[in-house]
C-alpha cells in the first residue's frame, strides 16, 4: 500500500516552519476541517498509518506514524491540542484565532462560496503523530 503524503500548510514559510517543528518533535498534532477531507473524498487517517512528510520543494523529509485521529468540535479544542500543534500557541483561544484566520484567508478562497461556516460546532480532525524516520 502506498503511503499517504502529508503536507503541512501550503508551500513556503508556513510549511517550512511546520516541517521544522515536526522534525524537532515540538509538533505532535495537526488539525484540519472535516469538510476538507469530505470535499476531497479522502478517508481519515487511522492509528498506525505511516505518512511521508514533504517540504516546500515536495521532497520527502520524514515518515510519521499516526497515533490517533479524532473528530471533534472546533469549540472543544483544548490547550493540550494547541500546545501539541507546536506553533507556540499558549491557549486554545490563540490556536482557534490563528486557525480560523488561516481557513478564512487561505483555504476558503479556493473553495469559492461552497465552504463551511466556522462556529463552535464546526467539525475538525485532529491527528496525533510521532516521527518514525527522518531523511
Amino acid at each position: 500500500m502506498e503511503q499517504r503524503i502529508c503536507e503541512f500548510g501550503f508551500p513556503g514559510p508556513l510549511r517550512d516552519r511546520l516541517v521544522d517543528a515536526v522534525l524537532n518533535e515540538t509538533k505532535t498534532a495537526t488539525s484540519s476541517l472535516l469538510a476538507d477531507w469530505q470535499r476531497d473524498n479522502e478517508p481519515l487517517p487511522v492509528k498506525g498509518e505511516l505518512q511521508t512528510v514533504i517540504d516546500s520543494q515536495g521532497s520527502p523529509v520524514a515518515i510519521i506514524e499516526i497515533l490517533a485521529c479524532e473528530v471533534t468540535r472546533l469549540g472543544a479544542v483544548d490547550d493540550r491540542v494547541a500546545h501539541a500543534e507546536g506553533e507556540s500557541y499558549g491557549t486554545a483561544a490563540g490556536w482557534r484565532a490563528e486557525h480560523e484566520r488561516f481557513w478564512i484567508e487561505e483555504v476558503f478562497p479556493e473553495w469559492g462560496d461552497d465552504h463551511p461556516v466556522l462556529d463552535h460546532n464546526t467539525q475538525i480532525v485532529v491527528e496525533w503523530f510521532h516521527v518514525r524516520d527522518r531523511f
